[in-house]
């Protein structure tokens, strides 16, 4: 096995330093990166908020937080002590124009290094993106070696969108921009590309004549909680379908490309997401579904609804959407993809379930072609990160054939028998390192929102409400009706 690329001694400085992204998934993993040896030993985290926080109180903060984010055979207080001391904290009010220039000062002296890497970090909302470039701008901060990451969401629609798009590239060129998307962190993900581009027997199937059709589903236990005033102006199709699951869509649906280069991969990404099928008006009601959780049982435990979480406020925002989508290419034409995601589901899980076509015809007596159940690819992304594939084989035993479809498995963990790294580990190094292939393209948020807005305006203009579901089943009724009145059925786990 290869080593890692080196990584080049940086300057990280995470913008919303003491929010929940930064304590409960970026801190944990620059932990893991420096705990492995993988960061250089002058590399420095600079966490800005409004905190009021010193460099020791912020250390002493993230000391005794670090541990409840681990899994508890990574955390090592040793090395949790040594990555505390690459820890500083900077306050700084981003929107703050009283004296904009002092107030970027004390984070223009804790960088001087202009040779140095720097990466900035925009954990916190899309509506600072644009403040906090034009004042990195204004205060010198931006060299030919820094690298900014936007979270999603970027926008709330393509104006929006587009508008910190511009903001953003007015001070940062578009190869220093990294849009990240951390389900393209996850092994399975990339796995899926040399699981297609790798192995022979598997792209000359990737297509019409041999699937039948895929689906991608992305379902959590966990409800809103304390994100409702986030998520009401969001929703699930926003929130997840926009970016999450549009995305695998193309790594499933991509041409392979002449080469694994950033732009040549996310070339290919670009024309799935412009062959998609727009939706309109009566289009969107039957093809589409949008639900919201009522109260219900978790696990045994009973759980609110979205409206109690709300305390009563009238919403129309889903937390369920489900979609039946086509490409309209050679490869893909007449294949639909379901895609579905909720929370407070009976499930957290994520997969990708490519199924094909049923046989021809069957040549054993006595079973019909119908009773052949059809061969099935399952990319797990959690739990459990793995590839599935579902064969027909004869169960053992004399006295004729009897036939099961069974599984060949390859569970990552269980494999390679070594720890899986998170995906903002992985993610975060590739920023350091300046790989962009997994991360997003202007043009890619930009014709994802494109499609997306169709269907957002027919929703607006039904002015429907969402369906209900109860927390702890798989959706609304009118999610399964979508796929079965197509002849298919939804993939479960226990299948």
């Amino acid at each position: 096995m290869s080593a890692p690329s080196p990584i080049p001694s940086c300057d990280i400085v995470v913008f919303g330093g003491t929010g929940d992204l930064a304590v409960r998934k970026l801190l944990p993993a620059l932990y893991l990166r420096d705990r492995d040896g993988q960061l250089p030993e002058d590399t420095r985290i600079i966490a800005v908020s409004r905190a009021g926080l010193d460099d020791v109180g912020y250390r002493v903060k993230i000391h005794g937080e670090l541990g409840q984010f681990l899994p508890a055979d990574t955390y090592d207080a040793t090395a949790a002590h040594t990555f505390a001391r690459r820890l500083h904290h900077i306050t700084l009010d981003v929107l703050d124009d009283r004296d904009p220039d002092a107030a970027w000062y004390d984070l223009a002296a804790a960088i001087p290094d202009s040779n140095r890497t720097r990466v900035f970090y925009l954990a916190c909302a899309a509506t600072l993106f644009g403040p906090i470039c034009t004042g990195l701008h204004r205060s010198g901060l931006i060299t030919a070696a820094s690298r900014v990451v936007l979270e999603k969401p970027i926008g709330t629609d393509l104006a929006s969108a587009r508008r910190i798009n511009d903001e953003v590239g007015a001070v940062f060129a578009e190869e220093q921009i990294f849009r990240i998307d951390h389900y393209l962190g996850k092994e399975t993900v990339q796995n899926l590309l040399v699981l297609r581009f790798a192995n022979a027997m598997f792209e000359p199937l990737w297509n019409s004549g041999a699937i039948d059709h895929v689906q991608i589903t992305v379902s959590e236990a966990l409800g809103v909680g304390g994100r409702t005033g986030y998520y009401e102006n969001s929703g699930a199709l926003r929130d997840m379908v926009q970016n999450h699951l549009l995305q695998l869509l193309c790594l499933v649906a991509m041409e392979p490309p002449a080469r694994l280069d950033p732009e040549a991969v996310r070339n290919e990404k670009l024309k799935v997401l412009q062959a998609l099928q727009p939706l309109h008006g009566a289009e969107v009601h039957r093809f589409t579904v949008r639900g919201r959780y009522t109260a219900g049982a978790i696990d045994g435990q009973p759980v609110p609804g979205y409206a109690e979480e709300m305390h009563g406020r009238p919403s129309g925002t889903e937390t369920f959407a489900a979609l039946k989508v086509e490409i309209r290419n050679w490869r893909w034409a007449g294949v639909p993809f379901y895609l579905r995601t909720g929370k407070r589901l009976d499930r957290t899980a994520a997969e990708i379930v490519v199924q094909f076509r049923e046989v021809p015809h069957s040549v054993f007596p006595g079973i019909e072609d119908s009773e052949l159940p059809p061969n099935q690819l399952v990319l797990r992304l959690q739990p459990d990160e793995g590839v599935h594939l579902r064969l027909v084989t004869k169960e053992p035993g004399p006295g004729g054939l009897r036939l099961r479809s069974a599984p060949l498995n390859l569970s990552f963990a269980e494999t390679f028998r070594s720890r899986l790294p998170d995906a903002y580990e992985r993610l975060l190094g590739d920023v350091m390192r300046g790989n962009p292939t997994l991360f997003m393209r202007r043009d890619e948020i930009e014709a994802a929102w494109s499609w997306i807005e169709t269907i957002l305006a027919a929703w607006s203009e039904l002015d429907q409400a969402p369906r209900p579901y109860a927390a702890g089943s798989n959706g609304p009724a009118a999610a399964i009706a979508l796929i079965e009145r197509d002849g298919r059925t939804w993939h479960e786990e226990n299948q």
